[in-house]
């Protein structure tokens, strides 16, 4: 699967926004991927997370023991992906601010890959794997569906995206003037 199959998936999907967007990061972008309603399609999902599962089998060598993935955004496709790859899926979420693995008992030593929806600066990645490494286990490397910084952002892992796609992001104050012209929106889920 290429990135153009990928954001068409999005656009088919009516997933592919333009306007003024407040993304997780609290960045600013014309472009929001609205993936609830990619994932509100089975179909789609599994296309997808297929897909994305057949990556990692490639680029990770040796035994993956587990899928984690942030909440909310990551659950989706962490589970989905997770059962192309035949292993369990956990998730992290957080607690008083900081992700914890609070549902689950995973065996130290286990090794994981963390999979995400989409990726701007990879903060909530850096934050799993933190918590993760905290527990004694071993990260093989992310995963996404979309990468929004096109290679950019650093997880501290290898990261594994099924599609690129540079979308410019913005600081509050140094928006450009046609994005500053259009009142902002807020969809992402990182507050709840």
């Amino acid at each position: 699967m290429t990135s153009d199959d990928v954001l068409a998936i999005f656009r088919e999907a009516g997933a592919y926004l333009q306007g003024h967007f407040i993304l997780t990061s609290g960045l600013r972008s014309p472009v929001f991927l609205q993936k609830a309603r990619v994932f509100m399609h089975p179909s789609l999902t599994e296309r997808l997370c297929r897909a994305l599962a057949e990556r990692i089998r490639a680029d990770v060598a040796g035994q993956i023991d587990y899928v984690v993935g942030p909440a909310i955004g990551g659950l989706i496709p962490a589970y989905e992906t997770s059962r192309h790859l035949n292993v369990p899926a956990v998730w992290v979420e957080r607690e008083d601010g900081v992700f914890k693995l609070r549902r689950f008992e995973v065996p130290r030593d286990s090794r994981v890959v963390v999979v995400e929806d989409i990726v701007t600066t990879g903060l909530s990645i850096r934050e799993t794997i933190a918590c993760l490494e905290d527990l004694g286990l071993e990260v093989a490397a992310a995963a996404c569906i979309i990468d929004r910084s096109a290679g950019q952002a650093d997880v501290g892992v290898p990261l594994i995206a099924l599609a690129e796609h540079a979308v410019p992001a913005y600081p509050a104050d140094a928006l450009p003037p046609e994005l500053a012209a259009i009142p902002p929106v807020k969809p992402g889920s990182r507050t709840l």
